[in-house]
C-alpha cells in the first residue's frame, strides 16, 4: 500500500494557499508543493486530496493509504457528507475519483506532528502563492 501524506493551508481566510503532497512509494519518495489561488484553509485541504489523487493516478498507483491532519476532511470522506454546500462539489469529485481510478483508497486522520513533511511542502506552496498573487 502506498502511503500518501497531504496537507493544505492558507495565509488568511481566504488567502494565498497551497498544497503539500508527500508520497512513499516502495522506497521512492515523491514531494510536491502546489500553489493555489486564494481560498480558505478547509478549501485547501480538499484541494490537497484532489491533487494527491491526480498525482497518484498519473503514476498509476492504485492502492493508497492517505493520511491527513484535517479532521474535517477525514470526517467528510468517511461520512460522504459535508455541511457547507461549497465543499459538496470538491467532496463529490474526490469520491468519484477514488471509486473510478483506484482499487482501494483508505483515508486516515493523523496528528499534525505525524504530517510534518506534507505541512512543510504546503507552506512552501503558500510562499509561492504569496509571490504569485502579490505581484
Amino acid at each position: 500500500m502506498i502511503e500518501v501524506y497531504i496537507d493544505g493551508g492558507s495565509a488568511g481566510d481566504p488567502g494565498p494557499s497551497g498544497v503539500g503532497v508527500f508520497i512513499k512509494n516502495r522506497g521512492e519518495l515523491i514531494r510536491e508543493s502546489i500553489p493555489l489561488e486564494p481560498m480558505s484553509n478547509h478549501d485547501a485541504e480538499f484541494h490537497a486530496l484532489l491533487e494527491a489523487l491526480r498525482i497518484c493516478k498519473d503514476l498509476d498507483l492504485r492502492v493508497l493509504s492517505i493520511r491527513t491532519d484535517s479532521q474535517v476532511l477525514a470526517d467528510s470522506l468517511e461520512k460522504e457528507y459535508v455541511k457547507k454546500e461549497r465543499f459538496r462539489v470538491l467532496l463529490d469529485k474526490a469520491l468519484q475519483m477514488m471509486k473510478a481510478d483506484f482499487d482501494y483508497v483508505f483515508v486516515k486522520w493523523i496528528p499534525s506532528k505525524q504530517n510534518k513533511e506534507a505541512d512543510q511542502l504546503a507552506k512552501r506552496a503558500i510562499r509561492q502563492s504569496l509571490e504569485k498573487y502579490n505581484d
